[in-house]
């Protein structure tokens, strides 16, 4: 029964039994791996109330060989995050990041996503008020892309055209890209201006230019994800986003 002690983020917390936790952790060197707390509900517990979502320290576990499984030996503190719980966004935005490592991510090491979702974490605990929104979107899709699955948006799909800066595009879901108006027009999908594509382009790589009108950006983001990355299956935090968006309008 080796002990491992690798940096992590909580992605996932929830009950086991009265006194326990079940944590879904993203390490630095293991990947996702999950592991039981024991006694951690306890008002008394060694933990001390840190085992929440988006909080990072280092994790000592028990490896059980051949186990889904491990047991947590240890749990020190690096960062709580604890500002991404006082504003729905925020709280919504992280969760999307995480849920998203949960539903994709794969159980060997990956320093180089580990790094990526901490920044991500990072940066929407500290946005403006009037950039959390674009930042939740740019965070998003540059996961989306760290994943390989973002959208070819320079390229025609059918006549492989390089698209310029000032055309109009037809975004095709399914295909996952753009195609030409000259090619386009035998296609479902959704017309795209240069202005908006440029947007997007944008997003794939993490920035996160200001935006007046944002709803258009949250159905492509969430009918794209449906098609590439969820088969279908809908997101709780996507839900829980578009909850808390509609309050603030």
């Amino acid at each position: 029964m080796p002990s491992v002690s690798t940096p992590a983020i909580i992605l996932q917390a929830f009950p086991y039994s009265e006194t326990s936790k079940i944590l879904r952790l993203l390490t630095r060197d293991l990947g996702l791996q999950s592991v039981v707390a024991k006694g951690a509900l306890r008002p008394k517990s060694r933990f001390g109330g840190i085992l929440e979502p988006f909080t990072e320290g280092t994790a000592a576990f028990h490896a059980r060989e051949n186990r889904d499984l491990h047991t947590l030996g240890g749990f020190d503190l690096i960062r709580s995050r604890q500002a991404l719980g006082f504003e729905l966004t925020r709280f919504g935005g992280a969760s999307l990041i995480a849920e998203l490592v949960l539903r994709t991510g794969v159980e060997h090491a990956d320093p180089e996503l580990f790094d990526s979702v901490r920044t991500s974490l990072n940066r929407l605990e500290q946005a403006a008020p009037e950039a959390l929104e674009t930042t939740v979107l740019a965070e998003t899709w540059s996961l989306i892309a760290r994943f390989g699955f973002a959208p070819a948006l320079d390229d025609c799909l059918t006549c492989s055209r390089l698209i310029q800066s000032d055309e109009t595009v037809l975004f095709d879901y399914a295909a996952g890209g753009v195609h030409c108006t000259d090619c386009g027009f035998a296609t479902a999908g959704r017309q795209v201006p240069p202005e908006a594509r440029m947007v997007l382009s944008a997003f794939l790589s993490g920035s996160a230019p200001p935006l007046e009108r944002t709803a258009a950006h949250w159905k492509l983001l969430s009918r794209y994800l449906g098609h590439h990355v969820l088969d279908q299956t809908p997101l709780r935090s996507l839900e829980f986003l578009a909850a808390a968006l509609g309050a603030r309008q």
